[in-house]
């Protein structure tokens, strides 16, 4: 894991395909100071990803796994990165940074089973169970779970079952 004060953070692009460093956001996010917004904002721009978002994600893991609470946020942040790193136009994870990144997303599913299980706050389950779904390699379910919105979600069990005919 490249430690958050190396200088390689500054050669990274992140979601605009421009270099970001996000190691300052990374390091707020540590001591619990909010930086999600910059964070999301950076590391991934409509479904581009880019070095620093893969880089971050280990980072991330690690911060996570220090909090007693974890937040959709973080779940949702992390199974973007990694739906999106399956995007043809993004770039694939860097071999010097795979042996952080791929354990890093089965480190996530491991906490995401715990907190499943310790949550009834809807938002945050859908994010766990998309985490879980993309950790397991499920991309297109992943996806679906992760991306749906309630209003989508009732189209389509409406259009696939005729939900409101057959379901209370």
């Amino acid at each position: 894991m490249i430690p958050l004060f190396d200088p390689k953070w500054k050669s990274l692009c992140g979601g605009y395909k421009i270099l970001y460093d996000p190691s300052e956001a990374l390091s707020k996010l540590e001591v619990g100071e909010n930086s999600w917004d910059e964070l999301w904002e950076e590391l991934h721009h409509q479904g581009d990803v880019g070095e620093a978002s893969y880089a971050a994600v280990p980072h991330l893991t690690r911060i996570a796994q220090n909090q007693k609470k974890r937040s959709s946020e973080f779940y949702s942040l992390v199974s973007t990165i990694e739906i999106e790193r399956h995007r043809k136009s993004n770039p694939v994870v860097p071999e010097w940074l795979e042996a952080d990144y791929f354990p890093a997303i089965q480190n996530l599913k491991n906490l995401a089973l715990v907190d499943i299980v310790e949550t009834s706050d809807p938002e945050l389950v859908q994010a766990i169970l998309g985490v879980i779904a993309v950790s397991k390699g499920l991309i297109k379910l992943g996806s679906l779970i992760s991306f749906i919105d309630e209003s989508e979600l009732a189209q389509l069990l409406e259009k696939q079952l005729a939900w409101s005919e057959l379901y209370s």
